[in-house]
Formats: C-alpha cells, structure tokens, sequence
C-alpha cells in the first residue's frame, strides 16, 4: 500500500497540476477571449440564457395613451456542457526518482494538459464558423483573403447590423495575403492590441491589423481542407459563447498490481452559438505563400 508520505505528495502535486492547467488554458486558448465567456456554479452542469426580439419606441402625445404593445418575442437557449478530461500513470519508482525535481516535472506535465485542453477548446469554438449567419458565406473557396475582400466583409457585416464589437479571425496565411495588400496600399502600419481585449489571452493571435476598425486575428487551429482553402469568420463577442466549469476536477487511485499511481483531470465546458445572426464564416484561400 502507498505510504502517507506517497499519499501527501500525490496531494500536493495535484494542486500544482491544477494552477498549471488553469493557467495555462488562459493564456493558450486565445478564442475565448473573443467569445461570450460564462462560468457555472459548483453543482452546475446547464445554462439558460434568454434572447428577446427587438422592441420599437415612437413618439408620444401629453395625456395619450400608449398602446404601441409589442411582443417582445422572449426565448430561451439552454447550453449542457460536456467532460473533457484525461489521465496519466505515475509509478511508484518514478515518483522515487523524482522527488526532489517533483516540481518542474508536474509543471511540464500540468503545462501538456492544459495545452490540450486550450487546442480543443480552441477547436470548438472555431468549428462553430461555418454555421453562422445560417451558413450562408461571406467568402469564397480559392478566392484570397485580399484587402478588398475583407473590406467588403466588413460593410456587409456592419449594413446587417452583425453588433458593435466585430472581429475576423483567419488563418494565419489568409491574413499574410491581407497584410501584403495593406502594405501595398499604405496601410500596412501594425498597432498595438485594441484596448478592451485580453493581452494576456489575445497577444499571440494579434495581427497588428485593422480593417475599417475591425480587429484581425490570426490562428493556425484553423484547418485547410485538401484545395487549401479555410473557414475564417467576421463576428460580434456575443455571436458564440463558452460554457464553463470554473475548476478542473481531479481524481487519484492507486493500482497495487502496477505499483502506480493514476492521476485523472476533469473540465466541463461546451461552445455553441449564441445568435446566429451576429456574424458569418469567410471561406478563403489560405495556402501556403511561395518563397522567393
């Protein structure tokens, strides 16, 4: 049977595993800082969130009375999340061997599962794209992510009224033939991240360019598919959202036969569409440039 001494370590490194996963989702999982980011209550597994219609005002006369009523329209979207975790095996002897440099092993190790756990999250979101705005496409496959392209995304999305907080996320070669164009035709200059917007989340995706004031950022998650073509999308933050728990779980059992340890990590989150109307997938060209 493990010692006391075992047991109180495998606690410890726990935690350590814990803060490094935390950690390490929030700053890898640059996505969601540009989505609707809600976290459940211990206990929790389900969120409701009600959308109303639009409502009119109109001008009224002293003494007269209203009788502009209007059905506001009021329904409900429920979002359950789902268990994403997994689990290593830590053996006696190794726990042994390292004891003493225990703590930047854990780190790593905690490091690796929160890298997984942000590149999924990641994932969920940006496979939401191409059903928003009823799927229908702002972009077209073969066709550059150009200047011109882009520019007339964002009329489109700003004339349907897509919110006041619009973003485009592309992949990274997409936004590459952007940049050249707007270099090419003298707004090509980067700034620095808008305000309003995570650094510590959203540096590492941060073109440095604007499009009529919209944002770009850039993700290699972002899949090609065989022609090298790719779904991007212009958006508002309440378009998509996350649903999260706030703390990963943890379990720990020991397995005497394999004189080991197993160690399991357990989140609960889902991504899923908040309004449809709110944005729209930009399919692009995004193979990779020739060198010179």
């Amino acid at each position: 049977m493990p010692s006391t001494s075992t047991t109180g370590q495998l606690a410890n490194i726990s935690l350590e595993m814990i803060t490094q996963i935390r950690y390490t989702i929030e700053h890898s999982a640059p996505m969601v800082g540009l989505v609707s980011d809600f976290k459940l209550s211990p206990g929790e597994d389900t969120g409701i969130f009600p959308k109303v219609g639009q409502v009119k005002v109109g001008v009224l006369n002293e003494g007269e009375e209203m009788s502009n009523e209007q059905d506001m329209g009021l329904t409900t979207l429920s979002a359950q999340t789902n268990e994403v975790g997994g689990y290593i095996i830590l053996t006696t002897r190794l726990l042994n061997r390292t004891a003493r440099s225990a703590g930047n092993l854990f780190t790593v190790i905690g490091k690796q599962f929160g890298e997984a756990k942000a590149r999924l999250m990641n994932t969920d979101i940006l496979g939401l794209f191409s059903a928003l705005n009823g799927g229908t496409d702002l972009g077209s496959a073969g066709i550059p992510f150009s200047a011109t392209n882009a520019t007339a995304a964002v009329s489109i999305a700003k004339s349907n009224k897509m919110g006041s907080n619009l973003t485009m996320v592309h992949h990274p070669n997409s936004v590459m033939r952007l940049a050249r164009d707007l270099s090419t035709i003298g707004t090509g200059q980067t700034r620095p991240l808008p305000s309003g917007f995570s650094a510590s989340m959203l540096t590492k995706v941060w073109s440095g360019y604007r499009v009529w004031d919209v944002p770009i950022f850039e993700t290699g998650d972002i899949t090609r598919d065989s022609n090298d073509d790719a779904v991007g999308a212009i958006f508002d933050k309440e378009a998509m959202a996350v649903l999260r728990s706030g703390v990963p779980a943890n379990y720990r059992e020991f397995k005497n036969r394999r004189r080991a340890w197993e160690m399991g990590f357990v989140s609960e989150w889902i991504a899923f569409e908040l309004d449809d109307t709110l944005g729209a997938p930009i399919t692009a060209d995004a193979a990779n440039p020739t060198l010179a």
